[in-house]
């Protein structure tokens, strides 16, 4: 009798201690998930807003080099319409750097134009070719015929990201 009173003390009080730490976990848990940022999104590598240079300073950053590892913060502009595949940045009132993901890993949020936006990875001196402008501009829902006066390759700056964080 006195084997069976002992076990079940025993027994009573692994169960309980159990219980409490079940529920210290679950608290735990609960605390980690509020302490998440909800109002970032992040794709790609993880990256953090720190050192983020404004991209409206990327030329001048750019000056005399042919490519560039960064982190930029800017507004975006468009993303492709297809499966956000790119997305332009504004540099400045008529430049845009168009932003491809590294490796084709991730895509961009086909609604996220007008949000702030840091990127990491490399700027470089880009030309684009005609070609792959009207393919741009068929992804961003463009008209036939403004497809069509697509008849001069541009030079600007081109970037891969390995991270993106949108601000929502």
């Amino acid at each position: 009798m006195k084997k069976i009173l002992l076990l079940s003390i025993v027994a009573t009080t692994l169960l309980t201690r159990c219980g409490n730490k079940a529920q210290e976990n679950a608290t735990t848990e609960q605390a980690s998930v509020a302490a998440i940022d909800t109002t970032l999104l992040f794709f790609g590598d993880t990256i953090t807003q720190d050192l983020a240079v404004p991209v409206t300073e990327l030329a001048a950053k750019m000056k005399g080099k042919d490519s560039l590892k960064i982190k930029v913060t800017g507004v975006i502009e468009e993303v492709c319409q297809k499966k956000g595949c790119w997305m332009n940045i504004a540099i400045d009132n008529n430049q845009s750097m168009r932003v491809r993901f590294k490796d084709y890993g991730f895509f961009m949020p086909k609604d996220a134009a007008g949000k702030t936006v840091i990127i990491e990875g490399l700027a470089f001196n880009d030309t684009t070719s005609v070609e792959t402008l009207k393919h741009f501009a068929a992804d961003a829902g463009k008209s036939k015929d403004e497809i069509k006066k697509i008849t001069e390759p541009e030079i600007n700056i081109g970037f891969e990201a390995n991270g993106v964080i949108i601000k929502k």
